[in-house]
């Protein structure tokens, strides 16, 4: 068994009262939860389903995650 090191973005949506998980760069690896604890257990259960669908060349694939930047405007 190997394990894998993931950084997810999340957010929470207003509209919805969830917190929004995505992991960028690994396909249909998003939840959501109405806490952090829950779309942290969300995330680990998709990420995992997501690496049992592609193959091990794609897995090496996956682009390396570098960071989030803010930034900021004014309008």
């Amino acid at each position: 068994m190997r394990n894998y090191k993931f950084t997810a973005g999340i957010t929470w949506d207003s509209e919805v009262n969830q917190y929004i998980g995505i992991v960028p760069g690994l396909p249909g690896a998003h939840t959501q939860a109405p806490t952090l604890d829950e779309v942290y257990k969300n995330l680990q259960d998709v990420v995992q389903l997501c690496l049992q669908e592609i193959s091990e060349d794609e897995i090496r694939d996956l682009p390396d995650f570098v960071g989030f930047q803010q930034i900021s405007v004014a309008i």
